[in-house]
């Protein structure tokens, strides 16, 4: 039984590609991508899917969880129509320039039209070796790919820009992964997730043809991705449009950033072959979420000492990267001064996003001067307050600008509060002091309660893909036991409205999780 999937191919055919059709490790020069087949797997089986994703893809729901399904998505049966490929990028990986890296696991089937009329490629990540996968196999175990999959689609219903992830299918294979890097390598569970996105072009993918010197594909890939991905510029090949582009892709990335400060979400490793050109949150590696609010956290183990990737740099090093690709176009503009303007109003147009996402958290009609007082002695008080994030500001929601006392302004909000009864006297007072100040601002401005409810409660998510939930729903899965994980996912699918009988899946870190792998930091092993 077919899915009846009708997939075109505009990269491969609009594109140059690699002219060796040997599929084995090496450099490619001059090719967006290297046509690859995926490496079968022994025994695939259906762990998980989205049904909603499925259905925009044009699969009938009766075929959706088919054998059929299971072995397209596990890529051991070809789509008639479909023509898999690796693309070829760079990336400054840690502040370094890395060279070529390129797609080592993920092998790109083609494009679909959804019934929404828009494009979507679709993508197995885990599946086998491809010309780009250096000293890997270009397989992936199930403990990231889970995460991956469960992020992918919580991140969508979040209404943060992301890829999505149509399938999570276990191999059948074990694969071999040292998980600490620290010599021990360990047969694992192996898995395939199915991606999915308007493109998976990153950064990376223009640096590599500017490192080569070679404009003409530079040119090509750039006109390529502007005519697909960016209608609303002309494509016409002049300095303009290049300039108007690289404002479009500054402009989406400050959203991204400020939209992952509003969740919480800390990426990992944001190398900029791991920055997407139209903004979407992108390859899920060792990324975490806050738990107690710490703009010096970061969840990747690799990072752990030089800090690069941390919650609190994320926004500029978002504006480095660009620099990075503001590099790049200058090879396609005469005058490279309108791309340093727009790199210079980067902080500005952040400061905007951010802005507006505190005013929406805060439940507040405007942000004045005192509020933004309000918002520094906040993070102020986070770093001397263990707090977890989420639930403050969702709980934040429960005051009133009437509330008659401290105690009930700091009741409120206190099942958001790690190790209540071990915060210090002054901690206390100054949490207490903010929230009266905070009833004080929703006086002044005269904000309709029922209206500030609606829009803190629209903002401030109270189910995030927690890294301790992860860890559980990896641990039954592991086992082949994936109702805690079929559970979960139709949580996330709503995660700003209260779903009684689902507490647990909205409850703080556990004090076990503090200091467990997978629960407190993740290396970049997968």
């Amino acid at each position: 039984m077919d899915l009846d999937l009708k997939f075109q191919n505009p990269f491969v055919d609009q594109l140059p590609g690699d002219g060796e059709s040997r599929n084995f490790v090496r450099l490619v020069s001059d090719s967006c991508y290297s046509l690859v087949e995926p490496t079968a797997t022994s025994k695939p089986s259906l762990i998980s899917y989205s049904q909603e994703l499925a259905e925009l893809l044009g699969v009938s729901p009766e075929r959706i969880g088919t054998e059929t399904f299971t072995e397209v998505f596990a890529g051991n049966r070809r789509v008639s129509g479909s023509t898999p490929y690796a693309m070829c990028y760079g990336g400054h990986q840690f502040g370094h320039w890395a060279g070529q890296l390129g797609d080592g696991r993920a092998i790109t089937l083609g494009e679909i039209e959804g019934k929404d009329g828009l494009s979507y490629a679709l993508q197995l990540k885990g599946s086998g070796l491809t010309p780009y996968s250096r000293t890997a196999d270009g397989l992936a175990v199930l403990r990231s790919s889970l995460r991956e999959f469960v992020c992918s689609e919580a991140m969508h219903y979040l209404r943060v820009p992301t890829t999505r992830a149509l399938s999570l299918i276990r191999t059948g294979d074990q694969v071999v992964r040292d998980m600490f890097y620290d010599g021990n390598p360990k047969l694992e569970t192996g898995a395939i997730v199915c991606r999915v996105a308007p493109t998976f072009l990153r950064f990376g993918s223009f640096e590599i043809f500017a490192a080569q010197r070679n404009i003409e594909v530079l040119k090509q890939l750039a006109d390529f991705t502007i005519r697909t991905q960016f209608p609303s510029i002309k494509a016409d090949g002049s300095p303009d449009s290049y300039c108007q582009w690289f404002r479009e892709v500054l402009d989406r990335t400050a959203y991204l950033m400020a939209e992952w400060w509003r969740v919480g979400f800390v990426h990992g490793v944001m190398n900029t072959d791991n920055m997407s050109i139209t903004g979407l949150t992108i390859d899920y590696g060792p990324y975490g979420w806050l738990e107690d609010f710490d703009l010096g956290w970061t969840p990747n183990t690799t990072d752990a000492q030089t800090k690069r990737y941390t919650f609190g740099k994320q926004p500029q090093i978002a504006k480095w990267n660009l620099l990075q690709l503001a590099n790049v176009l200058c090879l396609l503009v005469n005058e490279p001064r309108p791309l340093q303007e727009a790199l210079d109003e980067y902080d500005q147009v952040f400061e905007t996003y951010y802005s507006e996402e505190i005013r929406c958290k805060l439940g507040l009609p405007e942000l004045r001067d005192d509020d933004t007082r309000l918002v520094q002695e906040l993070y102020s008080l986070f770093e001397v307050i263990e707090i977890d994030m989420t639930l403050f500001f969702r709980f934040l929601a429960n005051i009133t600008s009437d509330s008659s006392s401290d105690q009930d302004l700091l009741q409120a909000v206190q099942p958001a509060l790690y190790n209540p009864d071990e915060i210090s006297r002054e901690g206390r007072a100054r949490l207490e002091n903010w929230l009266t100040t905070y009833t004080t601002s929703l006086r002044k401005q005269h904000q309709d309660p029922e209206v500030r409810v609606k829009l803190m409660n629209n903002n401030n998510p109270l189910y995030v893909p927690r890294n301790y939930l992860a860890q559980l729903a990896i641990d039954d899965a592991d086992t082949g036991d994936y109702a805690f994980l079929s559970q979960w996912m139709e949580v996330l699918k709503n995660p700003y409205q209260e779903q009684p009988g689902m507490e647990k899946f909205a409850a703080k870190r556990p004090d076990w999780a503090r200091t467990r792998a997978g629960c407190s930091m993740l290396s970049c092993s997968s």
